[in-house]
């Protein structure tokens, strides 16, 4: 079987938990502990599809290259790949290819490579539509789909799973003796909860400025800036990982990294090196740069993206000055596959959303179609598959641990990953190794929920009991390994005696 081009996974991935294989140095003498990184181009064409939204988007320039950035850690036992890629999001057969690929050239297991989207909006098209997709279903369903969707390029797919697999060789041939440094900071000014409770009694998104039945924010935000530094024998930074919770929605004009260039172009300017910033999306599901509580315009892209930007790297970068570095053993990694069914929608609303979907879009209004289409898709793909493959994995680097999904995740499971999580960093990473849109809480989905990201579309369909799902097979992941230690600077030495110099009463004559 085909999808989107690439080869089903067979024999590489499993239902159930990865039990990762040792390595013994020979001898049984300890490995020095080792970091590479590397990054490739991965911009697309002017002139592509530009996904983000459930009808066609084309970016007609290029403001800044879209990468993929890699880190390869070896603890001369055990290897992993973090890789965070320019992109809304990485569907599961582009990051089984790219696996499949890295496997052959330098045998990193599957499970031990965590490839996670920025969710960038002015990326290039690897979403919504899979090539082939939907090749089973009506002629009208097709032609809503291929025609009418964001529809991910097949040769853009190839290129990207392509340079996922250099990227993470090229990091693997670039190891050299380093220590990590491990520290988290916080950035509570660039991020807001947009999703905000109403007088009605529902939870509305982005209801907009000034709105006078806005009671509050319907949840928290996670201002934790994760970081890793590495560091070569004489101290220079050799690359970096980042991992901070907020939609990247702050396009700045043509394809675009997003907000994440601009925090890439802060750490490389205060730290004058050309390091590469490996950006891992948090918990960010209901989370972004627009604060629907303030009454000020909302900022131009271009703007927004160098504000977001700029401060999340100027966070990072006072971390990376202040952690204090060392041997980042052990490198771990675990992983669970396995099916979530999705939510169907009843066949009086699937024939209410065909009459509709017949219709054009100028007659029934955008918003009323658009959602008619997505059912009429969801529809289609429930026929083929009622159940949907997901990825939950936990890779450790000594004392941090990151846990990813394949949702756009809301921040409270974020937020109690790390409380829950008996390691000292925890940094949850979402879209990573699949897309299975947005995944909201349970409440969320009750009777005082509500909002766009509870909509039932072909993008975002999975049962109530998704977000809980992930969650608890992250933190088993994580439970099954033990931390390393944490770094501290060295202690002072005993005290003998106060400085003589200041050690006397105030002199006047």
């Amino acid at each position: 079987m085909k999808l989107g081009g690439f080869p089903a996974f067979a024999g590489l991935l499993v239902f159930g938990v990865y039990i990762s294989l040792a390595a013994q140095e020979p001898g049984g003498a300890a490995a020095p502990f080792k970091a590479g990184f590397a990054e490739r181009d991965i911009t697309p064409e002017a002139g592509s599809e530009m996904p983000g939204n459930y009808g066609k988007v084309y970016g007609r320039s290029i403001h800044d290259p879209c990468k993929v950035r890699a880190a390869v850690f070896d603890d001369g036992r055990k290897r992993v790949a973090l890789v965070g890629i320019d992109a809304l999001v990485a569907p599961r057969p582009l990051v089984i290819e790219a696996r499949r690929l890295i496997r052959e050239r330098r045998g990193l297991p599957p499970e031990a490579v965590l490839v996670g989207a920025s969710h960038s909006h002015s990326s290039g098209p690897v979403a919504m539509t899979l090539p082939g997709e939907y090749d089973h279903a009506s002629p009208l369903v097709q032609k809503l789909a291929y025609e009418f969707s964001s529809s991910a390029d097949n040769a853009y797919l190839k290129r990207v799973a392509a340079e996922i697999a250099e990227a993470v060789c090229q990091a693997d041939e670039k190891k050299v003796e380093a220590r990590l440094s491990f520290g988290s900071g916080r950035e509570d000014q660039v991020s807001f909860n947009r999703r905000l409770r109403m007088k009605c009694g529902l939870t509305f998104t982005h209801p907009g400025r000034g709105n006078p039945d806005i009671l509050g924010y319907a949840a928290p935000i996670d201002p934790e800036v994760g970081v890793i530094g590495a560091w070569d024998r004489d101290g220079r930074l050799i690359g970096c990982i980042v991992n901070f919770a907020c939609h990247a929605t702050s396009s700045p004009g043509g394809f675009s990294a997003n907000w994440i260039y601009y925090m890439e172009k802060t750490i490389r300017g205060a730290m004058g090196a050309d390091a590469p910033v490996v950006f891992l999306q948090g918990a960010c599901g209901d989370i972004t740069p627009e604060d629907n509580l303030s009454f000020h315009a909302s900022m131009p892209g271009e703007k927004q993206a160098k504000f977001v930007g700029g401060r999340v790297g100027a966070e990072a970068v006072k971390v990376l000055l202040t952690a204090e570095a060392g041997s980042a053993v052990p490198v771990d990694f675990r992983s669970k596959v396995w099916k979530i069914r999705r939510r169907i929608p009843s066949p009086e609303r699937v024939q209410k959303c065909l009459e509709i979907a017949q219709k054009t879009e100028q007659e029934m209004g955008h918003t009323e179609w658009i959602f008619a289409k997505e059912i009429l898709l969801l529809d289609a793909s429930i026929r083929k598959s009622p159940e949907v493959e997901v990825e939950a994995q936990a890779v450790q680097v000594g004392p941090a641990v990151f846990i990813s999904n394949p949702a756009e995740y809301f921040v409270d499971f974020g937020l109690e990953l790390k409380k829950r999580s008996n390691f000292k960093f925890t940094w949850p990473v979402e879209l990573a190794n699949g897309c299975v849109g947005y995944v909201p809480t349970e409440e969320a989905l009750g009777p005082s929920g509500g909002g766009y990201e509870t909509r039932l579309t072909s993008y975002s369909n999975l049962e109530p009991t998704a977000g809980r799902q992930f969650l608890e097979a992250g933190l088993e992941l994580a439970g099954s390994m033990k931390p390393g230690p944490a770094f501290e600077p060295p202690r002072a030495p005993p005290f003998k005696a106060p400085w003589s110099y200041g050690n006397v009463p105030p002199e006047l004559k």
